[in-house]
């Protein structure tokens, strides 16, 4: 009976079940998107690590925690036992699985590239042929299509390989006139592109592509100066051979090296499981997001409910005077909300699938590191999470609602359906609590920011979050107290403006829960938002300031550093004047780094870099000047660090080159990135060649430097020479933080929408309370036109006060956050971004205006006279 009734019920308030259904089903795609898309990336890194081992069966590897970094022989396996692998009955190959880099080059084309063997069956290569033929000798290579634009060559042209191997042939020291061995510096050898190739799983995109070598040249390579240890082995069985007994065969192989033989599936599993810590936190970190926006609606549903209750009251009584029971009428209430939980948790699923399932579409389309199913797969856990939780939030959100439905007595049945009363605010309970939590989480943040600036950053940042939760808290259970009190200020303070502005703050203050779970739902979005924005903003100036006080330098372009020195080739002729004609280039100067011996109170370098500057040209590419001051033919310029650590207290450096050698006396700057500077007539003494090996720019705007920097690596593609310095920390910082304030802001504003929809719950169900009010004042007089616009401004007042708590308790925690996370190693000074903050307001706003359209509509579509009728 009561089932019947229950639903029976919902069917005459789907209207107004509906805002509140949209809510949870929101919140509910949130978690359902996020677990989707979790399961989506996992089983897309597990086809890349799968794709490594072709159509192998079997993978031998080191046994989980077995073996370290420095310790590979303990858990690899050598020559000998990978033939005795091959030489097992059933066995048809079995390859190693191992990568190595290459220097290649071609004219002033440089690129490190990560590089394969030839395997010893087709079937284990993870790599298609696009054009030409895989390398069949040992002077042939195969690129990736990319690597052969980038070094502009084709199948049958030639490149050079720059790496160490056991052909290199001895080679004369430029200082001292020393053999070396074959390790010491890289061997030029000529290589025949034979093919290009493709990575149609993503096995190595990671690392950019893979070419491919012959094995015997991928030796070479990978084991110049040792014998070749394998710690993962890709095994193919021959057709019908018995698994089990070719797994077990190979385990007694590699039992006493730490190894283990996986099927290809479990390898690809375990690997997967060793690295996705990080992307359970990355699931961790938006399920929170997705929490916030459901206790965003869960407060959406009660006040939806409370109202249900109250509107309800004549048939709660009714069936009181009938004989139903409190208890029945509180389960009525949970029925109907687990009902209402359970088909909008439902809707949500289908959501957030389909919006996975289309970004899945999407992101097949596009080139990325990893291979993209084409469909999305349900697991266990992303259907039933989202149904549970959406379920069970919206149930525990209806309890105390349903406590209310028990109060109403049966008398309450023979009295005419009147308005609900306007409820009192908080009791003496709840501000007792809510001072505490305030105050306790206060003391927390302030003991957080004096650990944090004290050098203990985990105990600041654990005192700072936990200090902010727990005051937040507080404010958000002390809402009732404040909140309305705020809202009917501003409202009388607008007074003025006409009798809908008064009634707008006259309807606010009737009932101050309402009002407080509205504004608090809308507060809790805001205030994330600008926290975030804040704190985004204030770390990027407070970094930019600390990157400015530490670097003279904006940017720099230099070689690689293993082959500084003599062996660097000078810059290109044009660089120089194309890097200085460039937008946002203000200076340029060029430097000539070159490898010589130092020597300086107790500790001698015998390779040591030097920079070999002018100073009248340089001067004008740093951002203070002043660090060159005292450059000369006697004197050099060292770092502080440097000073300290290698030259021992002594106030004199050695410095012998190819050339000749030169003691000079030092002048110590507090510089970063220049460790020792010399004037170019001190060069011409100690080095054959003093040709500029590396620019240093100055930028005209350190706030537009991002744009800057990537004209200049735009400016050297193609070759071997790094873009650095203080502008790209800044625009590499810059790009990092606005980032993740996009992501954060977008997954916040979830939760600013759902609050939205009970802004527009709340007028809605305004409406219908003040159904007989809003009659007699249209009897009276009051137009269609006054009263939509009542209701609009209470709706724009509700957003719009809301969201102005919530940016200024927004700046406070940004504030506290970047003091607490910031305050150990950067001179914090509080930005605020007032055009965010100010956006942030006026879409409230303007948003609360919206949201009073429909209810509005509502209001002045009822005639006075039937609002006026006794139910």
């Amino acid at each position: 009976m009561m089932f019947a009734l229950t639903f029976a019920q919902m069917r005459r308030s789907i209207g107004r079940l509906a805002a509140a259904g949209v809510a949870i089903a929101i919140g509910t795609a949130f978690v359902a998107a996020t677990l989707l898309a979790s399961d989506v990336l996992k089983r897309a890194s597990y086809d890349s690590v799968a794709a490594q081992y072709g159509q192998a069966e079997l993978v031998v590897r080191a046994a989980s925690g077995a073996g370290g970094y420095g310790d590979a022989t303990s858990f690899a396996a050598d020559e000998a036992q990978l033939d005795q692998m091959r030489q097992i009955d059933g066995v048809e190959a079995a390859d190693p699985v191992e990568s190595t880099y290459l220097q290649l080059q071609n004219g002033a084309r440089s690129l490190y590239q990560a590089t394969i063997a030839v395997p010893s069956s087709p079937k284990l290569q993870p790599l298609t042929l696009v054009s030409g033929t895989f390398p069949a000798s040992s002077d042939e290579i195969a690129l990736p299509a990319d690597a052969a634009e980038l070094l502009g060559v084709a199948p049958g042209d030639t490149l050079t390989d720059l790496s160490w191997g056991p052909s290199a042939v001895e080679s004369t020291s430029a200082v001292d006139g020393e053999s070396t061995t074959a390790s010491d510096e890289p061997v030029e050898t000529t290589l025949t592109v034979s093919g290009i190739v493709d990575d149609p799983f993503k096995a190595y995109a990671m690392q950019g592509g893979a070419a491919v070598v012959t094995a015997d040249t991928f030796t070479d390579r990978r084991w110049p100066d040792s014998d070749p240890m394998h710690v993962d082995i890709a095994v193919l069985l021959e057709a019908g051979a018995d698994e089990s007994a070719v797994s077990s065969a190979i385990q007694s192989v590699v039992a006493d090296q730490g190894m283990t033989v996986e099927t290809k599936d479990a390898a690809a599993e375990s690997s997967i499981n060793a690295v996705t810590g990080d992307q359970q936190v990355f699931t961790l970190t938006i399920l929170s997001f997705a929490a916030i926006a459901l206790l965003v609606a869960a407060l959406v549903i009660s006040n939806t409910f409370q109202v249900i209750v109250a509107q309800r009251t004549r048939t709660l009584a009714l069936l009181r005077c009938v004989g139903a029971k409190k208890s029945q009428l509180r389960q009525s209430v949970v029925l109907e909300a687990a009902t209402l939980g359970l088909v909008s948790s439902a809707i949500g699923l289908a959501v957030g699938s389909a919006f996975v399932q289309i970004a899945v579409m999407v992101l097949g389309r596009v080139d990325l590191d990893i291979p993209v199913p084409s469909r999305i797969s349900f697991s266990v856990a992303a259907v039933v999470w989202p149904l549970v939780v959406g379920t069970l939030v919206t149930v525990l959100a209806s309890l105390v609602p349903a406590r209310a439905a028990t109060r109403v007595a049966p008398l309450e049945a023979l009295r005419p359906s009147e308005a609900p009363s306007a409820t009192a605010g908080g009791g003496r309970v709840r501000l007792v609590f809510t001072l505490l939590l305030v105050l306790g989480g206060a003391l927390l943040m302030v003991g957080g920011i004096a650990a944090s600036q004290n050098g203990q950053v985990e105990v600041g940042l654990l005192a700072g979050v936990l200090g902010g939760a727990t005051s937040f808290v507080g404010v958000l259970l002390g809402a009732v107290f404040w909140v309305p009190k705020i809202v009917g200020a501003v409202g009388r303070m607008l007074s003025s403006a006409g009798p809908s502005t008064q009634l707008a703050a006259a309807n606010i203050t009737r009932n101050p829960r309402r009002t407080a779970a509205t504004s608090s739902a809308l507060l809790i979005g805001v205030t994330l938002v600008a926290m975030m924005s804040v704190g985004a903003s204030t770390a990027r100036a407070s970094l930019s300031s600390t990157l400015d006080g530490s670097y003279n330098v904006d940017v720099q372009v230099q070689g690689p550093s293993w082959s500084a020195g003599s062996d660097v080739e000078p810059l290109p002729a044009s660089l120089m004047s194309e890097v200085a004609g460039l937008d946002g280039v203000s200076e340029v100067a060029p430097v000539s780094e070159v490898l010589v011996r130092t020597e300086g109170g107790n500790v001698t370098a015998d390779e040591d870099t030097v920079q070999i500057v002018d100073p009248d040209s340089a001067r004008a590419a740093l951002r203070d000047p002043s660090v060159l001051d005292g450059l000369d033919a006697t004197h050099a310029v060292v770092s502080q660090d440097y000073r300290d650590y290698f030259l021992g207290g002594s106030s004199t450096i050695t410095i012998e080159g190819d050339a000749g050698e030169v003691t000079l006396e030092t002048v110590v700057r507090d510089i970063v990135g220049m460790n020792v500077i010399v004037d170019p007539s001190v060069g011409e003494q100690i080095v054959s060649s003093t040709a500029p090996t590396s620019l240093w720019v100055k930028v005209t705007d350190l706030d537009d430097a991002g744009s800057t920097v990537n004209e200049i690596r735009d400016a050297v593609s193609g070759t071997s020479l790094n873009v650095t310095g203080a502008a790209v920390e800044r625009a590499t910082m810059q790009q990092a933080i606005d980032t993740i304030l996009a992501v954060v802001v977008g997954l916040l504003g979830i939760a600013v929408i759902i609050a939205l929809i009970g802004v527009a719950n709340t007028l809605s169900l305004s409406v219908l309370e003040r159904r007989r009010e809003s009659a007699t004042l249209r009897a009276i007089g009051l137009s269609k036109r006054q009263l939509r616009s009542t209701l609009a401004q209470e709706g724009m007042l509700i957003a719009g006060v809301g969201a102005v708590l919530g940016v200024a308790l927004g700046l406070l925690y940004g504030w506290v956050g970047s003091l607490v996370v910031l305050g150990g190693f950067a001179d914090v000074a509080l930005t605020v971004p007032f055009a965010t903050l100010g956006l942030v307001v006026l879409v409230a706003v303007a948003a609360g205006l919206l949201a009073s359209i429909v209810p509005g509509r509502s209001a002045a579509k009822t005639s006075p006279v039937e609002a006026l009728a006794v139910d």
